[in-house]
């Protein structure tokens, strides 16, 4: 995940909480950040264009399969 997409989510999390509770906003928005650095540094994600572009290859790659599979079922039929 980018830094600047994480320091934003932060940032964001940290107007969440009221005033009243915002005492150390620097300390908050710190530990927001090492938060979302920590659960998103499990994780190997991918942008919604490149999970788009995978899906459109996987329907191609499909059709295909489909196509071979009838093929073969045809000449199956005919030898048998």
């Amino acid at each position: 995940m980018n830094d600047e997409f994480i320091s934003d989510l932060a940032k964001r999390l940290r107007n969440l909480v009221p005033d009243t509770a915002q005492g150390p906003v620097r300390d908050l928005e710190s530990n927001f950040r090492a938060l979302l650095q920590a659960a998103f540094g499990r994780g190997d994600y991918v942008t919604f264009e490149e999970f788009e572009a995978q899906k459109r290859v996987l329907e191609r790659t499909r059709k295909k399969v489909e196509a071979l599979e009838r093929a073969i079922a045809e000449l199956e039929a005919r030898g048998a």
